[in-house]
């Protein structure tokens, strides 16, 4: 059986085929017995967009306590392309400049600037993306 991650959260509101959901990502910490008194617990509030067809829609409200889930390769796959591929990337380009002699200030600075075009055709296809790596509210 595949791995589910699952988070508990309000829905903010309900639109045309979208519903938005309020969740409280904790860190590993943050659901420790200690952690009010450790000072490193960190939690988030977070935004999740759940799209629904429009007869669904309606089954939800807002204020309303709901479960999120999605699957683990869909969060593999959020991974890899949120991390993996930027550090893949920035390696590469560094590796690439100190082989060619470059300063090590200057093969820096390429090794940032190299994530540029990446995260641009991440935002010119983040509709595509959002369509494969997507949240279910669980009824």
């Amino acid at each position: 059986m595949e791995k589910q991650i699952r988070h508990e959260g309000i829905v903010e509101s309900v639109e045309d085929g979208l519903v938005r959901v309020r969740i409280l990502q904790a860190s590993a910490c943050a659901a420790c017995k200690v952690a009010a008194r450790c000072h490193t617990a960190e939690a988030k509030e977070k935004i999740i967009d759940v799209v629904a067809d429009g007869r669904e829609t309606f089954r939800w409200e807002k204020g309303q306590a709901v479960t999120v889930s999605t699957s683990g390769a869909m969060a593999g796959r959020a991974l890899l392309l949120g991390f993996g591929i930027p550090l893949i990337i920035m390696l590469a380009v560094l590796v690439m400049a100190l082989a060619a002699k470059c300063s090590e200030g200057l093969a820096a600075l390429l090794m940032i600037a190299s994530l540029i075009p990446y995260y641009i055709c991440l935002w010119l296809f983040r509709h595509r993306i959002a369509g494969s790596i997507a949240f279910h509210i669980e009824s």
